[in-house]
């Protein structure tokens, strides 16, 4: 059975269609020879219904309608702004300020596609003038918004900790180490490049254009107190810290910037309308073709085949490395993590894992395998914004994948670098 829904599936994604066909398609052909016929169909609609039903998913059209809100607005210009004061003069500033950026607005949004448009759009020509080339332009904005996946609200990590029934608190605050430590490394090496160009440096900002651009960047920082120091000062549940966010950008955008219009809200309104129905069509597709999967006992099998059990903590989570960055480099994200933790986490649980430790290690690699050739989803966003062919969009790529690639290894070595935080916040 699990060779035809695999056929099935990818004769469907091959003629063309999106990816959720594919997995109802899979998820219906499973339940039809499951329970020879579609009697029991009715089981499918209710495990559909029941993937979408945590309250917790709530949050995630509640940051998808707020970082649309702030990427119309004026948030991430002001973000912008403010890193650039403060780092802009260095050599290679003016990388390490578009990937500071991308972070900054990447922990406002935890939308990656909002952060390409936020950030790239005003940044790409200002970094083309100084003198880089665009490869490594569209390379490090693709690349840096991907953060966006680790650093707090990550989708990604409110989508795992639904699936897996994992404290999405916890998660949050566990992106927040290999988050920075990426942007680190990030910033070393547009160093390094700018150096080996001699690419020029920005002027330096005096302490009064600086302390007028944190002041203009004040009201954008809120974001990040909001959803951080709300979470962690008990002050709001995750999904209540989206609640506010919403509430905070429309205060901003509207009210305090004046950049936005009833209009322009009804407009935004629709646009999150629109994605958020595609992204609950997928879970709700997803948590069907899992529950098929997990019946036929399918996972067990291919797990067993490749002896998993025997591999210990390490083997375990190379192995999971491994299977989420190639799924994500061409499948969407959101469908991967649908799919492969269920089938990886009786592993996980044998093997005596900490599932925000290796939450934190999922998440890392969707972020990877979306700005990874052939099919990154990040990749097509950086083509359809910049205009740019598909192979002038890859070709800066290899640097970033190798500094992803050590952070990886350095996780699964140095599990403390995702749980320091979360286990100061959490007394544990």
């Amino acid at each position: 059975m699990g060779w035809t829904i695999f056929s099935i599936m990818v004769v469907l994604l091959l003629m063309g269609f999106p990816m959720m066909i594919p997995l109802m398609a899979g998820a219906a052909v499973g339940f039809y020879t499951l329970f020879n016929g579609f009697g029991q169909m009715e089981t499918m609609v209710q495990q559909m219904m029941a993937g979408i039903r945590p309250a917790s998913l709530i949050a995630v059209p509640m940051f998808i309608f707020a970082a649309d809100i702030m990427t119309r607005g004026q948030s991430a210009g002001r973000l912008i702004d403010l890193v650039m004061a403060f780092i802009g003069h260095l050599r290679g500033g003016l990388a390490m300020a578009t990937a500071s950026a991308c972070t900054m607005f990447g922990a406002v949004s935890g939308s990656t596609q909002a952060t390409v448009v936020a950030i790239g759009s005003p940044l790409r020509p200002r970094m083309l003038k100084a003198g880089y080339k665009d490869s490594y332009v569209l390379a490090l904005i693709v690349n840096a918004s991907d953060i966006a996946f680790l650093i707090p609200p990550s989708i990604g990590m409110i989508i795992y900790g639904v699936v897996s029934n994992t404290s999405i608190a916890e998660l949050f605050i566990a992106g927040i180490g290999p988050g920075l430590l990426i942007l680190f490394l990030f910033s070393i090496y547009a160093w390094i490049y700018a150096v080996r160009n001699n690419v020029p440096t920005e002027p330096k900002s005096g302490w009064g254009d600086r302390l007028l651009a944190l002041q203009r960047a004040l009201w954008p920082l809120g974001f990040p107190v909001i959803i951080v120091g709300g979470i962690y000062g008990g002050i709001f549940s995750p999904t209540e810290a989206a609640a506010a966010c919403v509430l905070y950008a429309i205060i901003l955008e509207m009210f305090i910037f004046r950049e936005m219009t009833l209009r322009d809200l009804y407009e935004t309104a629709k646009s999150t309308g629109l994605i958020t129905a595609v992204v609950f069509i997928l879970v709700a597709a997803g948590a069907a073709f899992s529950w098929v999967i997990s019946f036929a006992q399918i996972p067990q099998a291919i797990l067993s085949g490749i002896g998993i059990d025997a591999m210990g903590q390490i083997g375990v989570l190379v192995v999971i490395s491994i299977a989420f960055f190639i799924g994500c480099m061409f499948v969407d994200p959101i469908v991967v993590i649908l799919v492969l933790v269920p089938i990886f986490a009786p592993v996980v649980n044998a093997v005596g894992l900490d599932p925000v430790h290796v939450g934190t290690l999922i998440v890392l690699q969707v972020a990877i395998g979306s700005a990874t050739p052939p099919f990154g989803c990040d990749i097509f966003t950086a083509i359809a914004v910049f205009k740019r062919p598909y192979i002038e969009v890859i070709r800066g790529t290899p640097p970033f994948f190798a500094i992803l690639f050590c952070v990886s290894v350095a996780l699964i070595f140095f599990p403390q670098i995702a749980l320091f935080l979360r286990d100061l916040a959490f007394d544990k």
